[in-house]
């Protein structure tokens, strides 16, 4: 085992986590989350997402919720830009509202990039191009992520061959982080591990993260197993929120609550107060009307109410 000293988690609550919900979320209870957050000790928060309101109303709001941040130093606030539509628009505020990241969404599945960019994955790739060359000359650092590293809602299991496939593409247009992502939760410890190992061809151990769902119960095992391979970036979603509008059945993300709960019984470093990031999840599960999706969570505060 070669387990990290420290872990970072980007909460992706805000985007990820919220873009599913069906009733509008409005724009200062977005906001305050991110500020619960960002106080608890999390130095990466996917804010929002610059993209068309007819197909994620939810974040209509974008330009509104990034003027409204308290900005802390040292938290880097990042937004997914999946265009050059997106990307403008994310950029057309006064710089101190730009975004200090963006994110780029490619498939590891041809069926899921049709289905959910309307496009190939190799189409895709293009489409990031400009959008990747504009963000580095305005001084923005470049996330990519790789959807459905593992299985697919139309297609099954996913090959690594695929994965790296994926990884050289991003890495050719110049994303300088990747994320492995099990988007529909499948995924188990090995093969995460595999899809890891074919990012790891073209990216350095520090430029990869994982991102796991967990529709079968297996999120934190396949944390377990990323650690062990010395992965120290993760996606982690306040009180488990999220799914996936283009994968029927997927659940949440994996919770932050839980990964900090595991991280710390581990003695590895995260900077997070899991008090306070317990605090945050339970803010937006009681403005959402249900409780959170966080064992971790539950079990604690059931201890505090006792």
């Amino acid at each position: 085992m070669n387990l990290p000293a420290k872990v970072k988690l980007v909460d992706v609550g805000p985007r990820d986590g919220l873009q599913n919900e069906k009733a509008a979320v409005p724009a200062a209870v977005k906001i305050e989350l991110v500020h619960r957050l960002q106080d608890a000790g999390l130095t990466e928060i996917e804010v929002t997402s610059f993209v068309s309101p007819k197909w994620v109303p939810q974040m209509a709001d974008n330009a509104e919720v990034m003027a409204g941040i308290r900005r802390k130093p040292g938290v880097r606030y990042s937004v997914l830009t999946p265009n050059m539509k997106g990307f403008e628009a994310a950029i057309a505020p006064a710089r101190a509202l730009w975004p200090d990241e963006i994110v780029v969404f490619g498939a590891a599945s041809e069926a899921f990039s049709q289905r959910n960019i309307n496009c190939s994955i190799a189409e895709s790739i293009e489409r990031f191009r400009p959008v990747v060359a504009a963000a580095k000359a305005h001084n923005i650092y470049v996330r990519g992520a790789i959807s459905c590293s593992v299985g697919c809602p139309y297609e099954g299991e996913i090959p690594p061959e695929r994965v790296e496939l994926v990884a050289r593409l991003m890495k050719e247009i110049g994303v300088q982080h990747i994320g492995v992502a099990d988007t529909i939760g499948v995924g188990t410890p090995l093969k995460v591990q595999r899809a890891m190992e074919a990012a790891l061809r073209h990216y350095a151990i520090d430029d990869v993260s994982g991102h796991f769902h967990d529709t079968y119960g297996q999120a934190l095992a396949n944390t377990l197993a990323a650690l062990e391979m010395g992965i120290w970036q993760f996606d982690t979603s306040s009180a488990g929120l999220g799914g996936c509008p283009y994968a029927k059945g997927a659940t949440g993300n994996v919770a932050s609550e839980d990964v900090v709960y595991l991280l710390q019984g581990m003695g590895i470093e995260t900077g997070i107060d899991l008090d306070k990031l317990i605090d945050a999840g339970k803010f937006i599960s009681d403005f959402l009307e249900r409780k959170p999706n966080s064992r971790a969570a539950t079990a604690l505060l059931n201890k505090r109410a006792g």
